[in-house]
C-alpha cells in the first residue's frame, strides 16, 4: 500500500494524505478520519527512512506530573536524551488513562524519535497512528494486565508485596492492613496479591476489613489511615501501596497519638528520596525508578533505529529497605 494508493481510496491528493501523516492542522476533521480508516485498513506503514529524518526528541507522558515519583522517572530519560543529543517533551494526560487526541496530532507534527507513556497508556486507535508513522512507543509502568502485545517496562510488584508483608510478619505481627491503589491499575492489584500471598502462606485469613484502596495520593493514605486506626480493632501494621500513601499514614497516626513504630509498624513502597528523611525513616521496597526509566528509553531508541531487541517486556526486581518505621509487635499490657 502506497500514499497514491491512500490518497485515490479517499477521494484526495498525495498531499493530503501526507498531511495527515504528518500530523498537520490543515485537514477537515472528516478528511482526517477518512484517511486514518484507510491507513489501519490496509495496514500501512511509513518507510523507516523516512521517519529518521524527524526531529530529535522523545516525547514523555505522564498520567499526572508534580510528585517526587515522576522526577525520578523524568531523571532517567533525560538522561539518556542528553548522552544522545535529544530533547525531551513533557506531557501530562490530566489524570486521564490515555492522552488527548490534540496531543497526538502534537506528536505526528514532531515526528519524535519515539514516545514513552508512564502509568498512562494509548487507546488502540493512537497507538495505529503512532504506527502506521514508525514511531515507537514504550510503557513504564503499565496501569493494564501485562499481554506482550506493547514494549513495556515494570517491576516485580508481586513480589514486592510479599516481601514487605513477609517482613512484618517476620516482626510477629498478625493483623496487618494494607492500603493499596486503584482497583484497576495493574501494578496495585499485583502488589496486594503479594500481600494475600504472605498472609496466606502464613495461615493468616485476609481480613477484609483491613484492606483499602486509594489513588497513590498523600491525601488518600491519610483518608484510609484515619478509617484503619480507629477500627474497634485496628492493625498493629500497614503495607501501604507507595510512599506518598504512606506519608498520609503518618500524619494519621500521629494526629490519632499513634506512635511508629511502637504502636504502628508502617512498610512504604518506591523508596522516594523522602523516605529516608521523614521520621522516623520509612521502611519501604524500593522500586528502580530510575533504571526503569533508563531502559524504556534505551528500548524505544533501539526500536527507532529498526533494532529488534530480545526483549521488549522487562520486569524489573525489587528489594526490601528497612528503616526505622517497623519492629516488633509490641506485647499485651
Amino acid at each position: 500500500m502506497t500514499i497514491s494508493k491512500i490518497a485515490l481510496a479517499a477521494g484526495v491528493s498525495v498531499p493530503t494524505v501526507s498531511k495527515v501523516l504528518n500530523g498537520r492542522a490543515d485537514v477537515s476533521p472528516a478528511t482526517r478520519a477518512k484517511v486514518e480508516a484507510l491507513i489501519e485498513e490496509h495496514g500501512y506503514r511509513r518507510r523507516r527512512a523516512a521517519v529518521t529524518k524527524g526531529s530529535g526528541m522523545i516525547d514523555l507522558v505522564f498520567h499526572e506530573l508534580g510528585n517526587l515519583w515522576a522526577l525520578e522517572i523524568i531523571r532517567g530519560v533525560e538522561r539518556v536524551a542528553r548522552e544522545e543529543g535529544l530533547a525531551v517533551v513533557l506531557a501530562e494526560c490530566e489524570g486521564g488513562t490515555s492522552p488527548r487526541q490534540e496531543w497526538l496530532d502534537g506528536v505526528l507534527a514532531r515526528r519524535p524519535k519515539g514516545v514513552i507513556m508512564v502509568f498512562s497508556d494509548l487507546d488502540p486507535s493512537q497507538r495505529r497512528q503512532l504506527e502506521a508513522r514508525n514511531i515507537p512507543c514504550v510503557v513504564v509502568d503499565p496501569t493494564g494486565e501485562p499481554t506482550g502485545d506493547y514494549p513495556a517496562i515494570g517491576s516485580a510488584n508481586w513480589s514486592g508485596g510479599l516481601a514487605a508483608t513477609r517482613h512484618l510478619l517476620e516482626l510477629g505481627h498478625k493483623r496487618i492492613g494494607a492500603i493499596g491503589g486503584p482497583e484497576w491499575v495493574w501494578c496495585s492489584r499485583a502488589r496486594l496479591d503479594g500481600f494475600r500471598a504472605a498472609l496466606e502462606h502464613a495461615g493468616l485469613q485476609v481480613d477484609p476489613e483491613l484492606i483499602r484502596y486509594g489513588d497513590f495520593h498523600v491525601e488518600r493514605g491519610y483518608e484510609h489511615g484515619l478509617s484503619l486506626l480507629g477500627l474497634d480493632d485496628p492493625p498493629t501494621a500497614i503495607f501501604a501501596g507507595n510512599d506518598l500513601q504512606a506519608l498520609g499514614l503518618y500524619k494519621a497516626a500521629r494526629e490519632l497519638g499513634v506512635r511508629i513504630p511502637d504502636d504502628l509498624s508502617v512498610v512504604g513502597y518506591d523508596d522516594l528520596s523522602v523516605a529516608e528523611w521523614i521520621g522516623p525513616a520509612l521502611t519501604t521496597v524500593r522500586q528502580p525508578l530510575l533504571e526503569m526509566s533508563l531502559q524504556a528509553t534505551r528500548l524505544v531508541l533501539s526500536l527507532a533505529r529498526g533494532e529488534h531487541p530480545q526483549s521488549t517486556r522487562i520486569d524489573l526486581a525489587t528489594t526490601l529497605i528497612v528503616r526505622q518505621s517497623t519492629a516488633r509487635v509490641a506485647s499485651p499490657s
